[in-house]
């Protein structure tokens, strides 16, 4: 179903926004469990976990301001899964 207010809006444009918005989020997410990682008991680096959890917030903030302009032109937001990373590291 198309939005009413969509104007001028085209759809590879939509798409590339939605995955930006992806991207954003799984940087949010990873940034996130870096963040928790060095902030454990057995880790001396307490300044990494606040580094890499600001940078968890600034990536969630640019993700919602993308999702705000795709609800402002009248797109539709499609999120996607969170994969695991196939390497197998673990934070």
């Amino acid at each position: 179903m198309s939005s009413q207010v969509r104007q001028n809006f085209h759809q590879d444009c939509e798409a590339a926004i939605n995955r930006q918005i992806n991207l954003e989020l799984y940087a949010s997410y990873v940034y996130l469990s870096m963040s928790y990682y060095f902030d454990r008991d057995d880790q001396a680096l307490p300044n990494f976990a606040k580094f890499f959890h600001k940078q968890s917030h600034e990536e969630r903030e640019h993700a919602e301001k993308l999702m705000k302009l795709q609800n402002q032109r009248g797109g539709r937001i499609f999120l996607q899964d969170i994969r695991v990373c196939s390497s197998g590291n673990q934070f």
